[in-house]
């Protein structure tokens, strides 16, 4: 049977088993899960071409794929590897290349908020800089009043995240960044779609990243993406993800006839790891593509009917709301537990998972409270109270594309009756 033939058929056979699986939701009975895999047929069948064809590691459909998203975020160059964590390492490697004419010198210090996930702190140590936390705001972004008092001479970057699809006030730390000559890195791994002023979060630092994690807007499954409008940081990018051989930069030719002596497909002129993704990845990313905006504007309507429902209760509930000049992306429903409430974040999750409602805490929480800060080399810059209540009293549940009507309606009805029985 040659290769188009099994194709067709394998096509036919996938088509009408996902065409089947459209699940029942049941309340009290079916889960409201955290994320629900938003690929399809065609992405299946993608990864099925690359397999037969047995061209399965990083090549035309992963360089498809970053041209694609690049686009979309209004930048020039996309570079992708195997995971957001990856996609952050790669960025700050870039920094701290000692062949990169204004690298960031060992020990330099890198202000990034408290509230966050693990592998936006690691990346920022493994590469022998000092993480530096300040406090976050109400809605969960690094608190831009706070940085110009944690930049010290030591401070050479700013690495914001854009904290679960709510982009943050990145125009103003642009400012400040260039008003002391740092560098920003947007850690967009969750926000991606998000805008400001009608820009792409993504596009406005020297470097970003994005995640394609199962969970996320879009999934590679595992995958991510780092972006920029810099061909110098983009050919260095390309030496961080592979080996730091030549294979894959614009001027491989030139710097091959300076060594002669060395095989140019075997020739290594900086370090660098193996952080490749995949064929099967990058197909997936092309089909995704394809679906992003709409699986945006079903998450952004959702937290719309949730903002609604619950804006009754928000003497006791902070809920996330959507600034003026900005596009949230709705990466999921965070809620925060106000001090005053008669109940705690403990028993509200409890009952919703009760509900078949899945919970979780917001990402790692303040970092420095976590056990695995006694092993870090950190500096805290002022108080991180706002972290500190977002650690202890916050939590968000899932919204993706798979919750429709029932669904959100399921969780708003849940919260309603928790709320009734708390407020008697």
């Amino acid at each position: 049977m040659q290769k188009d033939e099994a194709l067709s058929k394998i096509s036919e056979i996938v088509e009408v088993y996902f065409s089947s699986q459209k699940p029942e939701f049941i309340p009290g009975v079916t889960k409201v899960p955290l994320q629900y895999p938003s690929y399809g047929h065609k992405e299946v069948i993608e990864a099925i071409e690359s397999l037969l064809s047995t061209w399965v590691t990083m090549g035309k459909k992963v360089g498809q794929f970053e041209r694609i998203f690049a686009d979309y975020i209004g930048v020039k160059y996309g570079l992708m590897v195997n995971s957001g964590s990856s996609a952050n390492l790669v960025a700050l490697t870039i920094l701290t290349n000692p062949l990169f004419r204004n690298r960031i010198p060992k020990g330099s210090e890198v202000i990034t908020p408290a509230i966050t996930w693990a592998t936006t702190v690691y990346p920022i140590l493994n590469v022998g800089l000092k993480p530096v936390f300040v406090d976050v705001g109400t809605d969960y972004d690094i608190d831009v009043n706070k940085i110009e008092s944690a930049i010290t001479d030591k401070t050479k970057a700013i690495m914001p995240v854009h904290m679960m699809g709510n982009p943050c006030d990145i125009k103003t730390i642009m400012e400040i960044a260039q008003n002391h000559n740092l560098f920003v890195v947007e850690d967009n791994c969750e926000s991606y779609g998000a805008e400001v002023d009608g820009k792409k979060a993504g596009s406005f630092g020297n470097l970003s990243t994005s995640s394609f994690f199962i969970s996320h807007h879009i999934t590679t499954i595992e995958g991510g993406m780092v972006n920029t409008n810099d061909e110098e940081l983009f050919e260095f990018a390309k030496q961080a993800r592979t080996f730091g051989w030549i294979r894959d930069l614009k001027n491989k030719e030139e710097i091959s006839k300076s060594y002669p002596n060395i095989d140019p497909r075997f020739l290594f002129i900086s370090m660098g790891y193996n952080l490749r993704p995949t064929e099967l990845q990058g197909g997936f990313g092309i089909h995704q593509m394809a679906k992003i905006e709409e699986f945006i504007k079903i998450r952004r309507e959702n937290a719309d009917f949730w903002n609604k429902s619950f804006e009754k209760f928000s003497d006791y509930l902070t809920l996330p709301q959507e600034r003026r000049g900005i596009r949230h992306s709705r990466f999921c429903y965070p809620i925060t537990i106000k001090p005053n409430a008669p109940f705690t974040r403990k028993e509200m999750m409890e009952f919703l998972e009760n509900k078949k409602i899945e919970t979780r805490p917001v990402m790692a929480g303040n970092i420095v409270e976590q056990p695995v800060s006694q092993v870090l080399d950190y500096r805290v810059a002022g108080d991180l109270a706002n972290s500190h209540l977002v650690m202890n009293n916050s939590f968000f549940f899932g919204n993706h594309q798979n919750i429709g009507k029932e669904e959100r309606e399921h969780v708003a009805n849940s919260i309603e009756e928790f709320m009734k029985l708390k407020m008697v």
